[in-house]
């Protein structure tokens, strides 16, 4: 005769696997590729306009649901997420879907070969100048964005299927390089604003000139794969900290080498039909595809975005081949905070050099100044005329089972991505830069000591120790849902 005891436990056993019910998700892809040329591509100081596709862009969206949560997480290829634009799509979707704003997560590849979309919708006012043929195009686009996010998460969402998922990592520390570097003694010229940093980004590389680099890389190709019950893959998203590789043809939008990635992992895993797969950009903020201290053949336009694209699919393979089992009885998480950060000012001695420059015509004496002295007095004039004093920015944090997906709406630095996984009470974690918004570099306190270009007033918008109150607030976020 069994035991009151044994009843018991049993009784519990059942209770359990009754209410674990196995994960749902789904996935999709939106062609948000533009089909009106040319059209302004944003990438860099000087005016690029694109003429034609080399290949397309995309909205690749995964849902997620284990009954109590729904979770969505986009990717778009695109230069950042525009703010305004993605909360119109998300608003949208949650209408169609019912999942919650606030459990939504829309990542930008951060392609310098994409294309403008306003993040607003111009109006041409009565009486005022006609919208200028970039502006109407930026409009045009911007619908295209809007309704590719949207119902990428629409798409998916009606997807849903029962499914089983799993994360792992493979490392692949010969396609990324710390950009920032200390030079020799004597080496080192003046900043945009006439000052001496103590690193360079993107220098001379010549062993006459470098000496170290100024921080780590994460090597690290982070995957997270999801199957349907028969062990079918149906997607894997994945996440490097590289930012785009270049060497598009020119006037052409591509999706870099993050495009590449997804056409060749169907391939890899052996996804059928319906299968999607994406890469995300990591904390890449100081991070790129340069070998410093060494050569590289000449390559061909696109060349290199292929190799690239194809050692991380290689990476991601590995990574899946290790997953031993994908897990059906996972539990959800989302969290989302609204982070207050003080923009910076500059100096009353800063804006009077500034303007001082601003001010000078003479051809022969501008030629004189530092490299984008122009550009970068008319940002600190700009950041002293500023009205706002603080800047709202959106933080995430997503769990899938032992999973952590950390958003962050900045480049960030390699060493804050580093730092987090660290920190975080998971068996994994995955941290996603250019995350529901861009709000320029995110260097650490100890970067913002050294200068260089991500710590300029222009392309640093916020208080310099930003990154550790971001960090502060996910790792207590990531604690809230363990």
């Amino acid at each position: 005769m069994r035991s009151y005891a044994y009843w018991l436990m049993l009784s519990a056993s059942l209770i359990t696997h009754v209410s674990a019910a196995p994960i749902k998700a789904g996935a999709a892809v939106m062609d948000i590729t533009p089909t009106t040329f040319p059209m302004n591509m944003p990438g860099g100081f000087s005016a690029n306009e694109a003429k034609s596709a080399h290949d397309p862009l995309t909205a690749r969206a995964l849902v997620l649901d284990d009954g109590k949560t729904k979770v969505a997480w986009v990717v778009i290829d695109h230069l950042s997420v525009p703010r305004k634009v993605t909360a119109e799509a998300k608003e949208l979707a949650s209408k169609t879907t019912g999942i919650p704003v606030e459990n939504m997560l829309v990542s930008a590849t951060h392609t310098h070969s994409g294309v403008s979309a306003a993040d607003e919708f111009v109006v041409e006012t009565p009486g005022g100048p006609k919208l200028s043929d970039r502006q109407v195009k930026a409009n045009a686009y911007r619908k295209v964005m809007l309704d590719g996010i949207a119902q990428a998460i629409i798409k998916a969402h009606a997807q849903l299927k029962p499914a089983a998922v799993a994360a792992a990592a493979s490392p692949l520390p010969t396609e990324v390089f710390n950009r920032r570097w200390f030079l020799k003694p004597g080496q080192m010229q003046p900043n945009p604003f006439g000052e001496m940093d103590k690193v360079k980004m993107n220098p001379n590389n010549s062993p006459d000139v470098l000496d170290r680099p100024a921080g780590p890389t994460d090597p690290d190709v982070s995957i997270l794969s999801v199957q349907d019950t028969r062990r079918k893959p149906l997607a894997l998203f994945a996440n490097y900290s590289l930012h785009y590789v270049g060497g598009t043809p020119p006037g052409q939008v591509s999706a870099d080498y993050y495009g590449e990635f997804a056409r060749l992992m169907p391939s890899r895993v052996g996804g059928g039909e319906g299968f999607v797969a994406a890469m995300s950009n990591g904390t890449s903020g100081d991070i790129n595809n340069i070998p410093f201290g060494s050569s590289r053949p000449p390559r061909a336009p696109f060349e290199q975005i292929r190799i690239v694209a194809g050692e991380t699919a290689d990476a991601a393979w590995k990574a899946y081949r290790e997953i031993g089992k994908h897990q059906t009885d996972v539990v959800l998480g989302m969290r989302q905070r609204l982070v207050t950060l003080k923009y910076r000012r500059p100096t009353a001695e800063q804006v009077m050099n500034a303007k001082a420059i601003l001010a000078i015509k003479d051809k022969a004496a501008i030629e004189r100044l530092p490299r984008l002295a122009k550009n970068y007095a008319g940002s600190t004039v700009a950041a002293a005329d500023r009205p706002e004093q603080t800047v709202d920015v959106i933080i995430q944090a997503i769990r899938v089972g032992d999973l952590a997906i950390c958003a962050i709406p900045f480049e960030t630095f390699a060493e804050t991505g580093l730092e987090l996984k660290k920190k975080s009470p998971y068996g994994r974690t995955i941290v996603v830069g250019l995350g529901n918004g861009r709000l320029g570099y995110l260097p650490t306190p100890a970067q913002h000591e050294l200068g260089g270009y991500e710590t300029w007033l222009g392309t640093n918008v916020v208080q310099t120790d930003a990154s550790e109150i971001i960090v502060r607030n996910l790792v207590e976020m990531m604690g809230e849902m363990k």
